[in-house]
């Protein structure tokens, strides 16, 4: 039997991709799991089928956005008092936006980004932090990305919020050090779910061509590397797990040549 068995998990952007498969998987490792997103209907899909699957209520849905600072702040009075005491915070809401160079970008694009992907998850992790400290017991899981570590054209805002994402992680980790707290930042590469529909605004076209002729990563193979990081013995703290398919790999360093 799986230690994780009646902790509360709670999951940012809960409602598609890499949240839903989370949610999915500690629900199925008999955790208590909260999903957190915007999109209600969703989240109450999720709920039905896990009830349905295990034959018992597992989940708890939290309508939220991570961007509002007055939502967070509040969001524990929404949350039944047997879900109140988060054991794993999984923070995983966040999106890219465009595509464009930088001097093209659209900064509504840039606002957004930097708004979800680093003033969510920070306004997030403040809020149940001092919860774990207290209790001497917990494990933040950021959901960051390899365009934190290595830079790519249209990149821009989107890769500076993951590699914030991977700052934070390393100095939540030296803030928490004798708290028994873990810290751990997930950074995955090429992945197919709703991200690149998300990121070209809908264009389905886009998206799809993003993926064509590769084989990418899929929300369960995140999902599976969150639980792998959570599963481990107290002891042992998993700083980050960097992975990509078989099919992408690093670029080449671009030269522009200057003839004549």
């Amino acid at each position: 039997m799986s230690h994780l068995k009646d902790k509360t998990v709670m999951i940012t952007g809960a409602s598609s991709g890499f949240g839903l498969a989370c949610a999915k998987a500690f629900a199925q490792k008999g955790c208590k799991v909260i999903a957190a997103a915007r999109r209600k209907e969703r989240l109450e899909a999720l709920k039905k089928e896990l009830k349905q699957e295990l034959g018992e209520d597992r989940v708890c849905v939290l309508p939220l956005d991570v961007t509002s600072e007055e939502q967070v702040d509040s969001m524990f009075d929404a949350i039944p008092e047997d879900y109140s005491q988060i054991d794993i915070l999984v923070n995983n809401a966040g999106l890219a936006l465009g595509l464009e160079p930088a001097h093209k970008a659209d900064l509504t694009d840039w606002n957004r980004m930097v708004d979800t992907n680093i003033k969510g998850l920070y306004l997030m992790t403040r809020k149940i932090l001092p919860g774990m400290v207290e209790r001497k017991s917990g494990h933040v899981i950021n959901i960051g990305s390899i365009a934190g570590n290595y830079a790519y054209p249209g990149g821009n805002a989107y890769g500076a919020t993951k590699a914030f994402v991977k700052q934070f992680s390393r100095n939540l980790r030296s803030d928490l050090l004798g708290t028994q707290v873990r810290v751990t930042n997930i950074e995955p590469g090429l992945a197919e779910t709703e991200f690149s529909l998300v990121r070209f605004h809908g264009d389905q076209e886009k998206a799809d061509n993003i993926y064509k002729g590769t084989n990418p990563l899929t929300a369960q193979d995140i999902a599976e590397s969150v639980l792998w990081a959570a599963e481990q013995p107290q002891h042992v703290n998993i700083n980050s797990i960097e992975l990509m398919p078989t099919s992408q790999t690093w670029a080449a360093l671009a030269i522009d040549k200057v003839l004549g």
